[in-house]
């Protein structure tokens, strides 16, 4: 997991365009994209930029919370909608965050390489325990397609 107590000086998120990120910069918050996934710092009191998201999946423009729901991964939305995780989302979120961290100098320990982190991992396999059926556990949705 991220540092998110971590505070970041503006020399190193302006090295970040000369690795390939996406900035967009407004009112003292840095958005910073690449690969379909995004994180966002603030400007604290003290000049320095706080994480005040942590890197994730981008859909449709907007940040998402990542759910291991015990048989697949969720994407959750700002409007608590589930989408599928695919492999190609999380490869791109293991990149993002690996190169990331190595553009503003956060180390990687052994345990956080292992594969990806998520918001929740909510989920029983034992009928009648909670987390037994896991969109009621976290209050999610399915998203509907119009056809």
């Amino acid at each position: 997991m991220w540092y998110i107590n971590r505070h970041f000086d503006l020399k190193q998120i302006d090295t970040l365009p000369a690795l390939g990120f996406s900035l967009r910069s407004t009112g003292g918050v840095v958005r910073i994209e690449k690969y379909g996934c995004g994180a966002e710092l603030r400007r604290a009191p003290d000049e320095t930029f706080v994480m005040t998201e942590l890197p994730t999946i981008m859909y449709q423009g907007q940040f998402t919370r990542l759910w291991d729901a015990g048989y697949q991964k969720f994407l959750i939305t700002h409007d608590d909608t589930k989408v599928p995780a695919h492999m190609g989302h999380l490869s791109n979120l293991r990149k993002f965050n690996e190169e990331l961290r190595t553009g503003l100098g956060v180390p990687t320990y052994y345990n956080e390489a292992l594969g990806s982190t998520c918001h929740y991992s909510v989920y029983d396999r034992v009928k009648g325990r909670p987390g037994a059926v896991p969109d009621d556990t976290v209050g999610v949705v399915e998203q509907h397609h119009e056809d």
